[in-house]
């Protein structure tokens, strides 16, 4: 089991086996929560290889929309 040592800023550092064992890199987002009063749970969040794909999806939408209709609906709001 690694132990790592709490600042006194309340900062820690994931031990060096532990990041190479799950593959953790700098910059990744991890989620810090509270268990219980004994326990803490550290998350990576989930990766995403391509972002702009993940957002638009897989498929187009079956027909093009001109930027003008958009305007419209949106002004219509």
């Amino acid at each position: 089991m690694a132990r790592s040592r709490v600042t006194s800023k309340f900062q820690l550092t994931i031990p060096k086996e532990v990041k190479e064992k799950v593959g953790l890199r700098p910059g990744e987002i991890v989620t810090v929560e509270s268990i219980d009063e004994n326990n803490i749970s550290i998350r990576r969040l989930g990766r995403v290889k391509d972002p702009l794909r993940f957002l638009i999806g897989e498929k187009p939408y079956p027909r093009h929309i001109p930027i003008e209709e958009l305007e419209e609906k949106a002004e219509a709001r």
